[in-house]
């Protein structure tokens, strides 16, 4: 299956899977997403991430985080660069997702990084997703 969008497609898998309250989220694996899971779980919108498989099956697992209430941790996550309309934000534009309550996630000359990250570092990149 071909994915014109394998970012979109993550996050689509994660704000689904949270809509239907499911204990994991599998998906196709690939660095990208990895360092995403990485990024996601670091801020602590999700528990935790696996690889599983071998060969070109392999699946990444994405663990998602509920509080005590039940209700996911991750309200709303959206995809900002877009394959058609790709958005980048120097160091000092890179934007505040709901007044810094948020997480902006972006691709850098450095990596993979969160918006706070990048201020600090003073770099800027594509902005990937806000997740909040």
């Amino acid at each position: 299956m071909s994915l014109c969008d394998p970012i979109a497609d993550m996050l689509t898998r994660i704000r689904n899977g949270a809509a239907a309250r499911l204990e994991n989220v599998p998906m196709p694996v690939s660095v990208l997403k990895v360092e995403l899971a990485r990024l996601l779980k670091q801020e602590g919108y999700i528990k935790g991430y696996v690889t599983e498989g071998t060969g070109p099956h392999k699946q990444l697992r994405v663990a998602l985080r509920y509080g005590p209430d039940g209700k996911s941790v991750i309200t709303g996550i959206k995809r900002i660069s877009k394959p058609g309309l790709r958005r980048y934000a120097g160091s000092a534009d890179i934007p505040r997702v709901l007044g810094g309550m948020g997480t902006v996630l972006l691709t850098t000359s450095k990596g993979l990084m969160t918006g706070r990250e990048a201020r600090q570092q003073k770099v800027g990149g594509e902005v990937l997703a806000y997740v909040w």
